[in-house]
């Protein structure tokens, strides 16, 4: 999930952004000539941006491609042979202008035909005298069948495992066939299931390509203009409460473990726009007896830097005129560098000063122990606490993609985000005409990575809350429980949403659900 937008006093701040969308990037093209395959993107018309193409300045070069995976003007994944030419077809909905072309099929609606090409797989696999319509099946042919059926009835969900699967058993002529099948199912203009399922699908070609890294990033070469996106995560700030939740846990949280304080520092590891502190600095405003003076360290790396148009300057420049506004005393330090990077001297901590550390949706960013015997996300745990900070606030997407191997974590981002696309899809009409936006520049490109994306270059990298604990303990954190003031605003914050969110609390943490699925959850520590 996209992180770190806030957008409270529209009078001073603009639209902000979520800051794990990387700047755009068209340095990108993917060319395997041990495996003579070669992966492009096509663009808006019949051109495509390649890795091998650019230039050392990051430019994108385009031309012709003669690629065997690409993809179609409106991001489907598809075969160049697919992308020259596809059959007008009967089954295809008015509605699915933006899915993908209709590939040609070994699979019809027709019932008969269906035990025909069943007879014809069990010739070509069994041999001539084998019999299994009519007598005792192979488990690899109640496999085709059960797959076979799901189509059959329109099964997208089903189909979509049953492709996964193929790919994680690198079944190869299996995985191709229902890849297929899929491109004639999704659509990201059709129900929820189908908008997520063209991305997966888009996560398992490039998977089975070998060239998740190369489509994950390529999709900079698509990066709309920086007002655009912003607009786009404002759009989605709006629409669903996951944010604002996330926010207004972490500053109930400081403010509380503040509430005494004269000077008071705050860390935030990723404070893309700055915008989750304007209520916080509004509260601290009319703390009875005056407000502190306040230092907030914002660490950002280049990455948030495109949409936020510009360095940390911004964010300061935009805090402080907040600040200023409100009567309260106010400093900023920029640290323009990954949180992997962060050395103790890069925070200027100083004596007298109160510490809160904020980990709004970043910590899941750091390899941990999986990744690299350095494992990044543990150490930098162990330096924030040997500052020995107040208070130390962990929102993050309550999902478990981190060291899963790849098919029950397949399974999992598919549980996740379906449940993600369905609150979206009650909020966002359908015919809105930026949803598809919406949903492609700030979710898509997770799911792409969580999917295609191995080693290193998978960045998305979440784990259940009940593992953050195990870290933050193993550090020498102890609990620090969220006051009853905090549950109780974000149960007026529901209020202006469906009633299909649920709120729960449960040993000292905060979650965040759809339905019966939880979604983020919040907690602190000291």
């Amino acid at each position: 999930m996209a992180s770190g937008l806030y957008h409270q006093v529209k009078q001073e701040v603009e639209p902000y952004c979520f800051p794990q969308f990387p700047t755009i990037d068209c340095s990108l093209c993917y060319s395997d000539g041990s495996h003579g395959s070669h992966f492009s993107l096509k663009n808006s018309h019949e051109h495509y941006c390649t890795l091998e193409s650019s230039s050392a300045n990051g430019s994108c070069t385009f031309y012709n491609s003669s690629s065997t995976v690409s993809f179609s003007p409106n991001g489907s994944p598809m075969s160049q042979q697919e992308s020259q030419s596809y059959p007008s077809d009967l089954h295809h909905s008015p509605d699915n202008t933006y899915g993908s072309p209709l590939s040609g099929s070994c699979i019809t609606d027709d019932v008969s035909d269906l035990r025909d090409k069943l007879r014809e797989l069990e010739t070509v696999m069994l041999g001539p005298d084998s019999d299994f319509i009519d007598g005792t099946t192979s488990p690899e042919m109640d496999g085709w069948r059960l797959v076979m059926d799901a189509i059959s009835r329109g099964d997208l969900i089903q189909v979509l495992v049953s492709c996964a699967k193929a790919v994680s058993d690198n079944d190869l002529l299996m995985a191709q066939w229902l890849m297929d099948e899929l491109r004639r199912m999704v659509s990201v203009s059709g129900e929820p299931i189908q908008r997520l399922g063209a991305y997966m699908l888009e996560g398992l070609v490039a998977r089975l390509a070998s060239s998740g890294s190369s489509i994950y990033k390529a999709l900079r070469c698509k990066e709309p203009a920086s007002a655009d996106l912003l607009s786009y995560m404002h759009i989605l700030y709006e629409v669903c409460p996951y944010f604002k939740f996330g926010y207004m846990s972490a500053n109930g949280a400081i403010a509380e473990a503040m509430k005494d304080e004269d000077r008071v520092h705050i860390i935030d590891f990723q404070i893309a726009q700055g915008s989750q502190w304007i209520t916080l600095i509004q509260a601290f405003a009319a703390r009875p007896g005056g407000p502190p003076h306040i230092r907030i360290t914002g660490i950002d790396d280049s990455i948030s830097a495109y949409a936020r148009g510009g360095d940390l300057n911004i964010v300061g420049k935009r805090l402080s005129k907040l600040a200023e506004r409100f009567k309260v005393p106010f400093k900023f330090h920029a640290v323009a560098m990954s949180g992997c990077e962060v050395q103790q001297e890069h925070l200027r901590v100083q004596p007298g000063e109160a510490l809160a550390v904020n980990f709004a949706f970043m910590l899941h960013h750091m390899p941990d122990e999986s990744v690299s015997t350095e494992n990044l996300r543990d150490r930098l745990l162990r330096l924030v606490k040997s500052l020995s900070p107040k208070v130390v606030t962990l929102v993050e997407q309550e999902s478990n993609t981190n060291s899963a191997p790849f098919f029950p974590r397949f399974l999992e981002t598919l549980n996740y985000y379906t449940a993600m696309f369905e609150s979206i899809d009650v909020t966002l009409p359908r015919e809105h005409k930026e949803r598809i936006n919406v949903e492609q520049h700030c979710l898509a490109r997770d799911v792409v990575n969580i999917i295609a994306c191995e080693g290193p270059e998978r960045v998305e990298r979440h784990e259940l809350l009940g593992k953050w604990r195990s870290r933050f303990r193993m550090a020498g954190f102890t609990p620090y429980p969220l006051s009853s003031l905090v549950n109780a605003t974000i149960k007026t914050l529901l209020e202006n949403y469906c009633d299909k969110y649920r709120l729960e609390e449960r040993d000292g943490a905060l979650y965040l659900g759809w339905m019966n699925r939880d979604l983020v959850a919040a907690c602190a520590w000291k």
